[in-house]
C-alpha cells in the first residue's frame, strides 16, 4: 500500500479526514503529522548512514518510516512549535523556533517523491507581484495596481481612480487586540478617506482599482481538473468589497460556473509555470463579463465547496496523491 504524507495540524477542517478516506480507495495510506504538535510531541529524524538517507516520524509510541513515502501533500504549517514556551525560557524561543522551522522545511524540501506543491514553490506563490506579472503575460486581465510604502504614490493612485481604490495586505495580515486576532479584510479608500495615508511609510500596501463586481469566482485547480464555482457577493453589503466578511452567509449560495475555455488554460499554464498540482484561484467577473484575475492561494479552502459535488474535489486530489490522475512535477530521484 502506498503512504502518503500530509503535513497540517490538529485544528485544521474536514478536508484531511475526507482525502483520508478517499486515498483508501486507490490503495493508499494517509501519514498525518500535525506540526503544532512537533518538537514537543513527535520526533522527526533524518539519518545518512550506509550510503542510504532514511527519515523516521516517532509519535505516540509508534514509527513510521517517510523515505519510502509514495506522495507529500504539504497544506498548512499553523501553529508550528505551539507550547514551547512552557519548557523553555523566553531567550531560547526565538532561536529555536528557527531551527525548528528549518529542520522541518529541510526535511520536506528534501523528499525526493511526488508533492501536490514543494514547500518552496508555494513561498514563490506568496509574491503577489510575480502572479499579476505572469498572469498579465499569459493575457489575463489584471486590476490596475499599485503596491508601495511611498503616502504620494499612494495618493496619486487614489486620484487616479475616481471610480475608488481598494487596498489590501499582501499577506495574511491580522492585528492582535486583547489576545483576540482581527483579519484585515479588503477595504475601500477614496480622496476622502487619505488623511491617514503617511502612515503607509512604515508598512507598504497594495492599492488597485475598485472593480465593479457580477460575480466573484472561486476556481479550485487540482492537477488537471478545474473545479469552477461563483457568487454574487453584491447581494450583501457588507460583501461587496470583500465577500469573505459574509463567508458563512454565502456558504451554500456558490453555484457551478461555466469558465470559459480560454482563461481556464492560461490559469493552467499559470499551474504548470509553478509546478503545483493545488491552486485557489479568485477571479472578478465584472457586468461586461470581463474576468480579472486577482490571485492564486497555494493553500485555498475548498470543503465548502467540496460539498456540493459530493467530495469530487477531495476526490481529485486523493487521484493526484495516489498517482490515479495526472500530475505536474517529476521529482528528481
Amino acid at each position: 500500500m502506498k503512504k502518503v504524507l500530509i503535513i497540517t495540524h490538529t485544528h485544521d477542517n474536514e478536508s484531511i479526514e475526507t482525502v483520508t478516506q478517499q486515498l483508501k480507495k486507490y490503495n493508499a495510506r494517509a501519514i498525518r503529522f500535525n506540526v503544532d504538535l512537533y518538537p514537543l510531541h513527535y520526533g522527526l529524524t533524518s539519518c545518512f548512514e550506509d550510503g542510504q538517507w532514511k527519515v523516521y516520524l516517532d509519535h505516540n509510541g509508534e514509527r513510521e518510516s517517510l523515505h519510502d513515502i509514495a506522495a507529500l501533500w504539504y497544506r498548512r504549517s499553523h501553529n508550528l512549535g505551539s507550547g514551547l514556551s512552557s519548557v523553555l525560557e523566553g531567550e531560547y524561543l526565538s532561536s529555536v523556533h528557527g531551527e525548528i522551522r528549518t529542520t522541518l522545511f529541510g526535511m520536506l524540501e528534501s523528499m525526493n517523491c511526488f508533492h501536490i506543491g514543494k514547500f518552496s514553490q508555494y513561498r514563490r506563490l506568496d509574491s503577489k507581484e510575480e502572479q499579476m506579472k505572469i498572469a498579465s503575460s499569459l493575457g489575463l486581465k489584471i486590476p490596475e495596481t499599485c503596491i508601495t510604502n511611498n503616502p504620494d504614490e499612494a495618493k496619486k493612485f487614489v486620484l487616479s481612480h475616481p471610480k475608488g481604490a481598494i487596498t489590501k495586505m499582501q499577506s495574511s495580515f491580522a492585528i492582535d487586540r486583547g489576545g483576540v486576532e482581527h483579519v484585515v479584510f479588503t477595504n475601500v479608500i477614496t480622496e476622502d478617506n487619505l488623511d491617514a495615508i503617511d502612515s503607509l511609510q512604515y508598512c507598504p500596501m497594495q492599492f488597485q482599482e475598485k472593480l465593479e463586481k457580477q460575480k466573484e469566482l472561486r476556481i479550485t485547480i487540482v492537477g488537471d481538473a478545474v473545479f469552477s464555482f461563483a457568487v454574487d457577493s453584491q447581494k450583501l453589503d457588507n460583501a461587496k468589497i470583500d465577500w469573505r466578511r459574509e463567508g458563512v452567509e454565502l456558504l451554500d449560495q456558490w453555484e457551478p460556473y461555466d469558465l470559459p475555455e480560454p482563461i481556464k488554460q492560461k490559469l493552467l499554464k499559470m499551474m504548470d509555470i509553478y509546478q503545483i498540482n493545488y491552486g485557489a484561484v479568485d477571479i472578478i467577473v465584472t457586468p461586461e463579463n470581463e474576468h480579472y484575475f486577482l490571485e492564486i492561494n497555494s493553500a485555498g479552502e475548498f470543503f465548502w465547496l467540496d460539498r456540493l459535488i459530493d467530495g469530487a474535489i477531495s476526490d481529485q486530489i486523493a487521484k493526484v496523491l495516489s498517482g490515479e490522475a495526472p500530475r505536474r512535477y517529476i521529482p528528481v530521484l
